[in-house]
């Protein structure tokens, strides 16, 4: 039995940095995973997406764009399976790249998969049968979460998928049925309508992108559908049925019920904890509803020397909210200093086209909580650079305190709104007020500038609107 000072059960983005830092803390430290170093994220998650929703803007341009940027192609031929190639060779590289990073910090790898044999100690089992026993005076469970699926679908992996199954194949659906418009829906419906592909989004509560601020909802509704996308909303899935050359989906809505056909399914309703199979119950880990696991603010679980972090704790889904907590997980093992993540403030975004980036309290939460609220509000089409660009749908909108002066959210719709987000949330951790956002002194052109207008919004001297 090899003996280690930490444990970490799964390398993806929060097990892998978790991981690392914990070396960095001086920590004899192992890492278990199962199936790949970098995990979801890296190889068939956020990584490889964006990589194809590059290739999809430049088919985007191509195909469309030539009027307004004064070219014109003949001929135009489109390979997607050399889009998700490539999208293949960007994860691998940054696959690679973590192992580089286990050995550079000296963590040891054991690939396979983890049972709790008591709190303290676990088995290993690899691909081929061999069981390995490591013991470890703390272990980290970041085993990640799975695709849902619902009543009446049944994923086939051909006409029915999840992402799993749509970010590697090579073959482009002629039309697809989108089931759920959170994050994974809405940058699938952004890859496939741009090379071409009739794409339906069909929504079970009432506005795509449902935990955004409502006027993103909007805003974003009125723009895919612009693009040609058909939304619908309030609209339940009764079942889908898998043809040999095409799928039926039965929905329910507000237009009655109606059967809709297509090349394929795409199933992207949300997630659940990978709990399962890991022993919890034999060492008395806590577990609440989902399946995910209970940590109180150190990520500590109710078992000792048990801890949790990312998706499997169902905190906020996200990769970078998982490597926060990872590094926190760490720091407190260590005990060193380190902070308490306050997660409804942690930064939220979805790369579809318009892109989506928030964080905090959506303006109807902040006068629920009784705030006396002032918001601050900027269009993209008063932006030079964004006019420049020829991308100028959107919005940069805060939702501030109007008593402190504090910035309780921030809701972006727009380009690259992903890349702008962190001035605000570095703005609302550091206490910092719209007024000094508005006095901090923006380049000229940029999309950043529309933050700035907001603020100066907010603070009822708006520059240039």
């Amino acid at each position: 039995m090899t003996e280690y000072d930490v444990i970490v059960i799964g390398a993806g983005p929060g097990g892998y940095v978790c991981a690392i830092r914990a070396a960095q803390l001086g920590k004899k430290t192992a890492i278990v995973e199962k199936k790949w170093l970098g995990g979801v994220c890296l190889n068939v998650g956020c990584i490889p997406t964006k990589a194809l929703l590059k290739n999809a803007e430049i088919a985007h341009i191509l195909r469309e764009g030539g009027k307004e940027f004064g070219f014109e192609v003949q001929s135009l031929k489109l390979d997607y399976s050399s889009a998700v190639k490539r999208s293949r060779l960007v994860a691998d590289r940054l696959t690679k790249g973590v192992g580089f990073l286990m050995k550079k910090n000296k963590i040891d790898v054991h690939m396979g998969s983890a049972l709790f044999s008591d709190a303290n100690t676990i088995s290993v089992t690899a691909e081929d049968g061999s069981t390995t026993e490591l013991r470890g005076k703390d272990i980290v469970i970041a085993t990640g979460a799975s695709p849902m699926t619902i009543p009446g679908v049944e994923v086939d992996g051909e006409r029915v998928v999840t992402y799993l199954e749509a970010i590697v194949q090579e073959r482009l659906p002629k039309s697809v049925v989108i089931i759920g418009a959170g994050a994974i829906g809405l940058e699938f419906a952004t890859i496939w309508k741009r090379y071409g592909v009739e794409v339906t989004l069909v929504e079970m509560l009432p506005r795509i992108a449902p935990l955004e601020d409502e006027e993103v909802s909007e805003e974003l509704a009125k723009i895919f559908e612009k693009q040609g996308i058909r939304v619908l909303t309030s609209t339940k899935v009764i079942s889908t049925e898998a043809l040999k050359t095409k799928v039926n989906v039965t929905v329910s809505g507000p237009e009655g019920d109606q059967t809709l056909g297509a090349d394929q399914a795409l199933v992207a309703v949300g997630f659940k904890a990978n709990t399962q199979g890991l022993g919890l119950d034999a060492i008395g880990v806590k577990l609440s509803g989902g399946g995910v696991i209970e940590i109180d603010d150190r990520m500590a679980a109710n078992t000792p020397g048990v801890w949790a972090i990312g998706d499997v704790t169902g905190k906020l889904m996200l990769a970078h909210v998982a490597m926060a907590m990872g590094i926190v997980c760490a720091e407190n093992i260590a005990g060193v200093e380190t902070v308490a993540l306050d997660y409804e403030m942690l930064p939220r975004g979805i790369f579809c086209q318009p892109q989506v980036a928030s964080f905090g309290l959506t303006e109807a939460q902040a006068k629920e909580r009784s705030n006396e609220v002032m918001v601050g509000r900027f269009p993209f089409r008063a932006s030079g650079k964004a006019l420049g660009l020829g991308d100028y749908d959107g919005w940069a909108k805060l939702v501030i305190d109007a008593k402190y002066g504090e910035i309780l959210g921030a809701h972006l719709i727009g380009p690259e709104v992903t890349e702008l987000l962190s001035e605000l949330t570095l703005a609302q951790m550091m206490e910092l007020t719209p007024a000094e956002i508005a006095r901090n002194v923006h380049i000229h052109p940029t999309l950043s500038e529309v933050i700035m207008e907001a603020a100066h919004d907010a603070e009822g001297h708006v520059i240039h609107m």
